[in-house]
């Protein structure tokens, strides 16, 4: 059964973005069938090719996916006449998806207000490093600086162990998703209203909406989160903990999964100590039920706690690592993973189904510069003068 693209078919994106963000923003509209152009320079193109190793078929793994379904070409934006041809192509164009440097586009004459002119239509989409507006909106950023400044580098591991980002591309996929969802959300408003509009979102605008159950708290009572092992100061018992060989997650998030938990583990009374009889309690007392709950699970290895727990109702998991995530039942079960074409590199496909259907990887992420002549793009000037001599 073919995937539902129909959703975006016969809409046009063109991405002059690299890295992680703007091409995952793309990636996803892309992968719900808009046809998306990517416009890379001449020289050496997206620097995410080169983010490796791994390699994969000659380009980074980042970039094969986070570019997939996609079309490429080059263009030398300083050549007036590459921007003329482009500023053309936008002209029929549904959305522009951008996060070159702060400040490029206005110097180079694609701003959204001389865009928009041209094209009414035309949905224009900035990622920013830190927003469309402020003192830091020229500001270039990167994920681990903007994780640094924003705050999650304070909230991210235990309490006692030192500061430490988030182990993956948090902002950068997240912003990715914010972008595609505001680009979603503009073109149902351009369907009832016939008009385009300026889409904007940042990294520090993700980290900010990441972190808006820690700054409610803050908020709330003036007081910094701690750093917790299991993520969380609101909820116990809510946490990682160590058994005899390996680690488990247990989320006894409520008075009567508390109980079934102090049950499990030998001590029914403390489902009815007035001490621990709310959550609001067994936060106040966490140092007195959290250090006999780690004495307990040590003496047994994980997978006799996971099978008790699971038994009773207690939610837990153990931590894997990829190589055991990948090899799960479940993982398999929701076809999650799937095959880019051309390259055969296993990848993961879009996190949402259709009607039971997930949308296809219909193509491999493109060589540089691949579908030049297909669009008609001009060909560089510096390429020109090569070819004559």
């Amino acid at each position: 059964m073919v995937g539902p693209l129909p959703a975006l078919e016969g809409i046009r994106v063109v991405e002059l973005a690299q890295n992680i963000a703007g091409p995952f923003a793309s990636e996803i509209l892309a992968t719900l069938g808009a046809d998306v152009l990517k416009i890379e320079r001449p020289e050496g193109g997206d620097d995410a090719r080169g983010w490796g190793p791994p390699f994969w078929g000659g380009t980074s793994t980042t970039f094969q996916t986070v570019n997939r379904n996609k079309r490429a070409i080059t263009l030398d934006l300083k050549d007036p006449a590459s921007i003329a041809w482009l500023k053309g192509y936008l002209a029929h164009a549904d959305v522009l998806v951008q996060n070159l440097r702060p400040g490029v586009m206005d110097e180079i004459g694609l701003d959204a207000a001389s865009l928009m002119a041209a094209n009414p239509r035309l949905i224009y989409c900035s990622l920013w490093a830190f927003g469309a507006k402020g003192p830091m909106k020229m500001n270039p950023g990167y994920e681990p600086m903007v994780q640094a400044f924003a705050g999650l580098f304070s909230v991210n591991g235990a309490e006692n162990s030192p500061t430490a980002r988030v182990g993956m591309q948090v902002l950068d996929l997240g912003t990715g998703i914010w972008a595609a969802l505001g680009c979603l959300a503009a073109l149902m408003r351009r369907h009832a209203t016939g008009q385009g509009c300026v889409v904007d979102t940042s990294l520090f605008e993700t980290a900010l909406g990441w972190l808006t159950v820690h700054y409610a708290g803050f908020n709330a009572t003036g007081e910094l989160p701690k750093r917790d092992r299991g993520g969380s100061q609101r909820v116990v018992v809510f946490q990682a903990f160590d058994t005899a060989d390996g680690e488990v997650v247990i989320a006894a998030a409520n008075d009567r999964l508390f109980a079934k938990l102090a049950r499990a583990l030998g001590h029914p009374e403390w489902g009815s100590d007035p001490r621990l009889a709310t959550n609001a309690l067994r936060v106040a007392n966490r140092d007195l039920v959290i250090p006999a709950i780690e004495a307990i699970l040590r003496t047994r290895p994980m997978s006799h706690w996971v099978d008790l727990l699971e038994k009773v109702g207690v939610p837990c998991a153990p931590i894997h690592d990829l190589r055991q995530v990948a090899a799960q039942p479940q993982t398999e079960a929701i076809g999650i993973f799937q095959d880019i074409p051309g390259v055969d590199l296993r990848a993961v496909g879009l996190p949402v189904s259709f009607d039971g259907v997930r949308p296809p990887i219909r193509r491999r992420a493109p060589t540089l510069g691949e579908h030049n002549a297909e669009v008609g793009a001009p060909v560089p000037p510096a390429a020109k003068a090569g070819e004559s001599a």
